[in-house]
């Protein structure tokens, strides 16, 4: 075993496993790659509680973290708590400015909570949430992602990424985002290494790309 390898922790995004990295391939040689999973959060708990516990799923000293989406969100909240290599986001952000207005606006009115999370069963419904686009083309493909049917969870992940406040980023943090995100649009974003054409689920769509370019990311 080589113990000189990065390990490189992936955590996918709201609702969704860790099968979305399963077309990710980092070269064995210089990399190790172990997968996070979500769990449903305990009542009341915060993000930086939650981050806490996931924390003690990585067991590699100054690993680099990888986040989609909301994975991204909690990724960084995970890389205050212990030292990293690197922590890198994925189609997500990195101050609470780059959050959509109607984010921001549910943030002040609540409306957020008025979604229908209990509709989890509705994988259309979930998709839409998760992924920001209609899915009748892909429907089995997102069946197989999204496994986080929890309503809990669902309310607590909308509600902490709504809630989430940061105005300085990690020193260490990488931004790779795509130019035709529909959750968080690139007009917000600041800061980041733009993704052609890439969508909110370039991470499955665009895996080529991410094994082209991620190695020298983290080496960088």
């Amino acid at each position: 075993m080589n113990s000189t390898r990065i390990q490189v922790y992936f955590m996918p995004g709201m609702a969704a496993n860790s099968g979305i990295f399963e077309n990710i391939h980092l070269p064995k040689l210089n990399f190790e790659p172990h997968f996070l999973e979500w769990f449903v959060p305990k009542k009341e708990m915060t993000l930086t509680e939650y981050a806490a516990l996931m924390n003690k799923q990585v067991v590699h000293p100054n690993p680099v973290l990888i986040g989609v989406s909301f994975g991204g969100i909690l990724v960084q909240e995970m890389g205050k708590l212990i030292k990293t290599r690197k922590v890198i986001i994925i189609s997500s952000v990195k101050y609470t400015s780059e959050l959509p207005k109607r984010m921001i606006f549910a943030k002040y009115t609540k409306i957020h909570k008025l979604l229908p999370t209990g509709l989890v069963n509705n994988v259309q419904l979930l998709a839409k949430y998760a992924f920001g686009e209609t899915v009748l083309k892909r429907l089995e493909l997102y069946q197989k992602y999204l496994s986080i049917r929890d309503t809990y969870y669902l309310d607590w992940a909308i509600d902490q990424m709504v809630q989430w406040k940061q105005t300085e980023c990690l020193d260490n943090l990488v931004h790779i985002h795509g130019e035709k995100d529909a959750v968080f649009p690139i007009a917000n974003i600041h800061d980041c290494i733009h993704v052609r054409n890439g969508t909110h689920t370039m991470i499955i769509h665009r895996a080529k790309w991410f094994n082209e370019h991620l190695p020298t990311i983290i080496l960088d």
